[in-house]
């Protein structure tokens, strides 16, 4: 590896171990959306918000920043088609709710006419839902909500009106595994790159005490470069092996002095 690339991450290197320890003890959640068929040409569900619960009462609530919100078409969102309501870096540690927040401009479409969907709880308290799921530090995680369209648009009675009472099934799965480790002697300082073939795929920098974690590392097999700063010598480690949901621990890395 170059190591003009070196000196050109090394340029970046105060900025990037700031953002690493705004980022420690996090996981990456991801929220998705799909839909099971229905016999409508469209359900729009206007979505607002979203939020996590990581404790047991609604103290422990918080609303997620980077939500895409926005009106959603669930017919066009079937046969494995799903969209990204929002992805952001969480506590790692337990959370047990999602809860989803509905706006107003809920509608359905049939026979080429549109018809309000009233939501009054969901617009009021939103959505909650299972999820009983534990995010483990530098994974990245998917929240799946598959929204039922033809279970939740309901007819309201002889008013020719329609309901929007939502049924959507929660799935939480780990969408990646990661790798840490430590680097010896710490004031080394190096950049750390997960690589396969000849794509880096992670990149991470030790910490004061040596320590290092590369987050979001698909399954498979890499090889773990360690590029110091100048006075002491690169090293790698190959075959290094990812699972899923799981941070594969290497062994300590003692890097030699030039």
């Amino acid at each position: 590896m170059k190591k003009n690339l070196f000196f050109a991450l090394a340029v970046l290197t105060a900025l990037s171990l700031t953002s690493c320890k705004d980022r420690e003890g996090t996981a990456r959640l991801q929220v998705r959306l799909t839909d099971a068929p229905g016999d409508y040409q469209a359900v729009n569900v206007d979505i607002r918000g979203i939020e996590i619960n990581s404790g047991t009462g609604e103290s422990g609530w918080v609303a997620l920043t980077n939500v895409r919100a926005g009106v959603y078409d669930l017919i066009q969102l079937t046969n494995g088609i799903d969209t990204l309501l929002a992805s952001q870096e969480l506590p790692a540690g337990r959370i047990s709710q999602i809860r989803l927040v509905l706006g107003e401009n809920n509608t359905v479409k049939i026979n080429d006419q549109l018809f309000a969907l009233r939501t009054p709880s969901a617009r009021q308290s939103g959505l909650k839902l299972n999820v009983n799921t534990t995010l483990t530090e530098g994974i990245t995680y998917t929240i799946l909500l598959d929204f039922d369209a033809a279970r939740s648009v309901v007819s309201a009675g002889n008013s020719g009106g329609f309901n929007l009472k939502p049924v959507i099934r929660s799935v939480a799965e780990a969408q990646s595994g990661a790798i840490r480790g430590t680097v010896s002697p710490a004031e080394a300082a190096p950049a750390v790159f997960a690589i396969t073939g000849t794509d880096t795929v992670s990149t991470a920098y030790t910490d004061a005490t040596g320590t290092f974690l590369l987050r979001g590392v698909r399954p498979g097999t890499y090889k773990v470069v360690v590029q110091p700063k100048e006075g002491y010598q690169e090293k790698t480690v190959e075959g290094v092996g990812v699972t899923l949901g799981n941070v594969t621990t290497l062994q300590p890395v003692t890097l030699s002095a030039k």
